[in-house]
């Protein structure tokens, strides 16, 4: 059969399936740098293709993914609940172990109750939406992470007449002007990362909560890359401006410091109760497995009782700016073990990628829509258990690797 007849039994909804190109050149290229499958994690190691690489891309910023005690933790809970819940938390699928941890983390964030989701990405998705009404302005940072927005698009197909408010990355006077257009007594949200996933820099929550106040309007505040990683003890960007009252809402994630998987939402005891009751994502999914609980509980305690590892990782995170500047890399306005090495032309930064990676180390190649147009970059982030050898000999590599491609 010619292609042509194969071509007219496709169905039209396929055909862009068909007709997408962009992948299959980058990997004839030599370029494509996507779903490499890990064979095996070891602490500051992964190996790919049975070669070792250091890794200085994963967001397991306290290096617990690995740690014996969660994985002891994990191990110990199944024998009792088995492997799944079976069932979303709104029917069966509500463990004590949840509840548990609920407790600890609304005690952890300073707030009255706590939510847990199965997913980061779901957690937004659930509070967001749940939390929204007709009529309702969200107010977003344009720097927020992809689940934010898609919050606002689930939320906009479900309930209608939801808008949508866009200010340039921490502008605090263009949000000022966007606050002031809004009617006084209009539902308003301002939603913003804590520490920004791609920028490595920090909401300024400060001015935010004062705006806010002026304006009659909530905070929500996405911590995926903050609780963990800055304040004193790691709790994140209101402890790192030393006041625990500048978010209403707080949301985190399991998978980065908490080396798990899932995600809570924190406030006041009623917020949370209302998004309980109206959340769809949390309602119409399954519940986070009783492993996962485990891990992220004892997770907790590990951040609760071993500050010393994100006073290293903080240590880590100023080590790496200050040499990679010094070098002649461009790593805009991070201040957090999020440091992005901006390039700006695509090609380069593919070309980048593929040499660190050809001399064994593992980076995060981050184009436009995870980044603005003519901002491209090789997202490095670090981890508390890096050793300082190991974090001297990548910046070595990418600086004669850098100036091999002109980019410094």
């Amino acid at each position: 059969m010619s292609n042509k007849e194969e071509n007219q039994k496709i169905s039209p909804v396929f055909k862009k399936c068909y007709a997408f190109e962009d992948a299959n050149e980058a990997r004839q290229a030599g370029l494509y740098p996507f779903f490499k499958p890990i064979q095996r994690n070891s602490g500051t190691k992964v190996y790919i293709d049975d070669r070792e690489l250091l890794m200085a891309g994963s967001n397991n910023y306290l290096g617990l993914a690995n740690d014996p005690r969660l994985k002891e933790a994990a191990e110990s809970v199944v024998e009792q609940y088995g492997t799944s819940c079976s069932g979303s938390r709104f029917m069966n699928g509500t463990l004590d172990l949840h509840e548990q941890l609920e407790v600890e983390l609304a005690d952890f964030v300073k707030k009255d109750a706590a939510l847990c989701f199965t997913t980061g990405y779901q957690t937004n998705l659930g509070a967001i939406s749940a939390v929204l009404g007709k009529g309702d302005h969200i107010i977003s940072d344009k720097y927020n992470h992809a689940s934010i927005m898609d919050a606002v698009f689930l939320t906009t197909g479900m309930k209608r007449n939801i808008n949508l408010h866009r200010y340039k990355h921490n502008n605090m006077e263009e949000l000022e002007r966007i606050l002031k257009r809004i009617p006084r007594n209009a539902g308003k949200l301002i939603v913003t990362d804590g520490v920004f996933s791609m920028e490595g820099d920090i909401t300024e929550l400060v001015k935010i909560r004062e705006l806010a106040d002026a304006y009659k309007a909530g905070i929500y505040l996405d911590e995926a890359h903050a609780i963990g990683v800055i304040g004193k003890t790691g709790r994140g960007t209101c402890e790192h401006y030393e006041n625990d009252s500048l978010a209403d809402i707080i949301m985190c994630t399991f998978s980065k410091s908490f080396g798990s998987i899932g995600g809570f939402v924190a406030g006041s005891a009623e917020v949370i109760d209302y998004i309980k009751h109206m959340s769809r994502p949390l309602i119409f999914s399954a519940s986070m497995p009783p492993a996962n609980i485990a891990a992220a509980r004892k997770a907790l305690e590990i951040i609760k009782t071993e500050p010393e590892r994100v006073h290293r990782l903080q240590a880590i995170a100023k080590k790496m700016i200050s040499g990679f500047k010094s070098i002649g890399f461009n790593v805009g306005t991070a201040v957090t073990p999020v440091v992005p090495l901006i390039i700006g032309n695509n090609e380069k930064t593919f070309m980048f990628w593929k040499n660190l990676y050809e001399r064994g180390i593992y980076v995060n190649p981050v184009i436009s829509p995870a980044v603005p147009p003519k901002r491209s970059l090789i997202r490095t982030s670090y981890m508390s258990i890096h050793k300082d050898d190991e974090l001297d000999w990548l910046l070595e590599v990418a600086e004669e690797e850098g100036k091999k491609l002109g980019i410094i």
